[in-house]
This record gives C-alpha cells, sequence and structure tokens, in this order.
C-alpha cells in the first residue's frame, strides 16, 4: 500500500535515495528555474544534463527522458487537448506516473502545471496508486511506501500551494481511492454487508448516523425495485442514507448511487465473457460515498444526502423472473422483462426515496447504468442525461476542470420513453428497440420515477466505461461531484473549480426553466 502525501515543498534529497519523478507540459517544465529542482537531483543530474534532457523531449503525445539510471525522470504531457478533453490532461498523467515513476519505498513527484489544473492533476495521481491488492507478496512486505507530491505552479497565482488546498487534495484523493478499493474488491468480500460497514465507518468519522432499510423492512415499505432485485442474494439487499443537514442551509441534495455488489444478471443471466468484472457494478455508490466523505470534510453548506441503493443480483430459488410485476417506492409497477437491468430498478427506488422522504431540489443519480454508454460516449467520458440545460452544460465543464469527463446523451422523452411500453403494468424495465439511444432511455426509466414534470434538477450520470480503466478501478466519479457541487463549499479550491456560478450556455427552449435554477448552487 502507498501512502499520498502532499506537500508545500518536498524538500531536497537525492535521487539515489529516493526517486524522483518531474511532470508537466513541455511549456511548464521549461519555465521551472534549475534553482528549484537542483536539490532534489544533485548531485547526480547537472544543470546542463537537465536542459539537455528538456531539449530531446518531443511529447507525441507523451515522451520522457531519464536523467539518472531508473532513479529519475522527467516526463512531458501533450502541449495542447481538444475540447472534449480536460487541460489538465489527467488520464495522461495517471498513465506516465504508472508507466515513467522510478521505483522505491519513498519517492517524489513534482508536479508542474497552472493552479487551475492542479485539483484535477492531484485527482489523476491517485488514480495510478491503488489500495486494493491480494498479491501475497504485497502482504509480506512490511516497509510502508510513500509517495510525496509537490505542486510547482506556473503562469498566473504561481506562488506556492496553501496549506488549505494541500487538505482539500488530500480529502479529495481519499475519496478517489476509496472509491476505487470498494469497486475494485470482489463480492466474496465487498457484500451488501461489507458496503454497509464502508457507509458505517464513513458515518462515524463524520458525526453522522446512517439511516439503513434491509430486507424485509424494503417490502413491507415499498422498495420494490431494491428488493426485487436483492432478495435472491445471500446478503440481503438495503437503502442506507448519509445526511448532512447544517444550520444556514438554503437548499436540499441527494446524490444517489447505484451498488449492485455483483451482478449476474439474476435470470437473464451473463455469459461467461460478460460476467467478469461485475464487481465494479457498485461503482456509482463507491463514488457518492468518497465524494460525501471529502464534501463534508472541505465544508459543505447545504443539506446533501448520500443514497446509497445495495444489492446483489443473484439467481436463486427467491429471485425475480422475466415476467414478474414488481410495486416501486413510487407507487408505479414495473414489468420486469429483462433482470439484467436492474440498476435503473433500485435506482427509481432512490431517487423516488430522494425525492418523497428526504425532499431534494436537486437529484443527481450515478452509476454503472448500461453498456451502451460506452459506445455512446466512449471509454473516458461519463453520460449526462439531465431536465435542466444549465446542468448539463456544468457536468461538462466541470468535467473538463476536474478531468473526470462528461458528455451529453439525448434527453427527450417524448420520444424514447415509449420505448417502455407494457400491456399489464405501467411500464416495462427494458426497451422495446435497443437500436433506439438505450442508454437514454435507462435513464429515463429513473426519471419516471419522480415525474417528467417535477420541478427540480435531475442529473443522471451513466460511468459504465470510465469506472476502469483496463482491470483496475479509476475512482471515477468522486471528482466529478466535488467539482460540480463545489459552489456548495466553503473550500476556495473546490470554489474554484465549480463551473456553476459562472456564464453557460444555454438552450433557448430551456431559459425561462433554467433562470429559476440558477439560484440553487
Amino acid at each position: 500500500m502507498v501512502g499520498l502525501q502532499f506537500q508545500a515543498s518536498a524538500g531536497d534529497s537525492d535521487p539515489q535515495s529516493r526517486p524522483l519523478l518531474l511532470l508537466g507540459q513541455l511549456h511548464h517544465l521549461h519555465r521551472v528555474p534549475w534553482s528549484h529542482v537542483r536539490g532534489k537531483l544533485q548531485p547526480r543530474v547537472t544543470e546542463e544534463l537537465w536542459q539537455a534532457a528538456l531539449s530531446t523531449l518531443n511529447p507525441n503525445p507523451t515522451d520522457s527522458c531519464p536523467l539518472y539510471l531508473n532513479y529519475a525522470t522527467v516526463a512531458a504531457l501533450p502541449c495542447r487537448v481538444s475540447r472534449h478533453n480536460s487541460p489538465s490532461a489527467a488520464h495522461f498523467i495517471t498513465r506516465l506516473v504508472r508507466t515513467c515513476l522510478p521505483p522505491g519505498a519513498h519517492r517524489c513527484i513534482v508536479m508542474v502545471c497552472e493552479q487551475p489544473e492542479v485539483f484535477a492533476s492531484a485527482c489523476a495521481l491517485a488514480r495510478a496508486f491503488p489500495l486494493f491488492t491480494h498479491r501475497s507478496g504485497a502482504s509480506r512486505r512490511l516497509e510502508k511506501k510513500t509517495v510525496t507530491v509537490e505542486f510547482f505552479l506556473v503562469g498566473q497565482d504561481n506562488g506556492p500551494v496553501e496549506v488549505s488546498t494541500l487538505q482539500c487534495l488530500a480529502n479529495a484523493t481519499d475519496g478517489v481511492r476509496l472509491a476505487a478499493r470498494i469497486v475494485d474488491t470482489p463480492c466474496n468480500e465487498m457484500n451488501t454487508d461489507t458496503f454497509l460497514e464502508e457507509i458505517n465507518k464513513v458515518g462515524k468519522e463524520l458525526g453522522i448516523i446512517p439511516t439503513i432499510i434491509r430486507d424485509e423492512e424494503l417490502k413491507t415499505r415499498g422498495f420494490g425495485g431494491i428488493y426485487g432485485v436483492g432478495k435472491a442474494a445471500l446478503h440481503p439487499p438495503a437503502l442506507a442514507v448519509l445526511s448532512h443537514t447544517p444550520d444556514g442551509a438554503t437548499q436540499t441534495i441527494a446524490w444517489v448511487g447505484k451498488g449492485i455488489v455483483y451482478d449476474t444478471g439474476g435470470l437473464s443471466i451473463k455469459g461467461k465473457t460478460t460476467m467478469p468484472g461485475m464487481k465494479r457494478d457498485c461503482g456509482g455508490a463507491a463514488a457518492v460515498l468518497g465524494a460525501f466523505r471529502a464534501a463534508i470534510k472541505q465544508g459543505f453548506r447545504d443539506n446533501l444526502h448520500a443514497v446509497f441503493c445495495l444489492a446483489e443480483n443473484s439467481v436463486g430459488p427467491n429471485a425475480t423472473r422475466p415476467d414478474d410485476i414488481h410495486l416501486l417506492y413510487s407507487g408505479k409497477t414495473v414489468e420486469i422483462n429483462n433482470t439484467d437491468a436492474e440498476g435503473r430498478l433500485v435506482l427509481a427506488d432512490g431517487v423516488s426515496y430522494a425525492c418523497k422522504d428526504l425532499g431534494a431540489d436537486i437529484i443527481l443519480d450515478m452509476a454503472t447504468l448500461t453498456g451502451a454508454q460506452g459506445i455512446a460516449t466512449g471509454k473516458y467520458h461519463a453520460a449526462v442525461l439531465t431536465n435542466s440545460a444549465e446542468w448539463e452544460a456544468a457536468c461538462v465543464k466541470a468535467g473538463r476542470k476536474c478531468g473526470d469527463l462528461v458528455h451529453p446523451l439525448v434527453y427527450c422523452p417524448e420520444l424514447h420513453f415509449s420505448e417502455f411500453t407494457s400491456a399489464v403494468a405501467d411500464m416495462k424495465n427494458s426497451v422495446a428497440d435497443r437500436d433506439n439511444s438505450p442508454s437514454s432511455c435507462a435513464g429515463l426509466f429513473i426519471a419516471s420515477h419522480i415525474g417528467f414534470d417535477w420541478p427540480g434538477v435531475w442529473v443522471h450520470l451513466d460511468i459504465a466505461a470510465p469506472v476502469h480503466a483496463g482491470e483496475r478501478a479509476t475512482g471515477f466519479g468522486v471528482a466529478l461531484l466535488l467539482a460540480l457541487f463545489g459552489r456548495a463549499s466553503e473550500d476556495p479550491l473546490l470554489n474554484l473549480v465549480s463551473p456553476l456560478g459562472c456564464e453557460v450556455d444555454v438552450e433557448e427552449g430551456d431559459v425561462g426553466r433554467d433562470s429559476k435554477r440558477r439560484r440553487l448552487v
């Protein structure tokens, strides 16, 4: 396990005793004075060698050059990025750290960037150091590893990083790594009981007692979506809520996370090639937990509820069957035509609870909802579906500012919701035509349980593809939530990366509706 430390100055050290990676865009690296890096490189690297290394770098899109054996390396990020990428080049930061950071027990990274990229860069660095491993060699290592990160700021606001900023980075990256650890952990360990333990642990740390509704109580109280999905599993399903209600709050926000700890597909069972990796189906709930912990630690001024919809979609004598009809918490009935479309069922109960019981003004649900998301917006960009043009634009801007990239889906319930027509219930749970924007339709199913005419803000984020990179979880979603709602925070760094409160482009037809919402955050 690697400890990640953010410091205003990492101090001086021979790279042979503390290996070093210097990282940044090439034009930023050229602005680092030798006097700043000399103490971290001498006596192994001279000024002439440093300048020669910089002159050899030719990023396309990245490049690196060893400065002294495998103890010191300088690496260059892309010189420019497209409009749908983050100016921080966050994904390339993670890749370069994984491939270029020299080995060692105690290492140092000097991140060279402009002040607005600090938050995204820190979160990208955190993704390179996953916490979960069951490799036998790791358990035998007694020496604790540490990586010290120092930011060297160029451009405007290029003074030393403030202590408050370092604390914000520590809490945010702890949240990213917490979410990634939960997602990486297999279901024989991270079942619904264990996930509740994680929620209780965060609650205890923050002084919050969670509300937990479990098993048969879910059925009794009308949570037919969560109960129906999880009733066949050994570990019963649950709805859990962490609530932060500070004095002076002016609005109520609910983050609703899909927490399917394993998804076999149920009786509509997945195949042997599509089932592996389904431990990651709790990525939305994991991100909500990591973000909630960080947001409260950094001082969240409004009411914030984290709602966790936990279940294991298992196979057994008590499993939901296709053709079954469930009554959900919204009061609407759903005919099941695909037990592998389970995430929308648990989230429908979650958003209904947020609306009816928590009185939320803003409801955001986050989920690894559809495989089609990866086709619609790709491996790196989450898909956003929302009833607000302002919040759609804000999600895209927040993604670019924090590195958790987002791109919009089509929001058009009057054309798409008919895909769920049922002859015997209010709706089916899976579309009739899988070629008709299935990721949009899946989100609309969730929205229908608070109503398409609901006057509040509803945001749906499908993070199915970006929740992992290869076989490792990314902790995707934590940075996005912190940035998107940064204006509700007391923290100046989160204020800086939040797009809300800024001018955003709004479609003409939505101006009246969204101008009323502009006050919300």
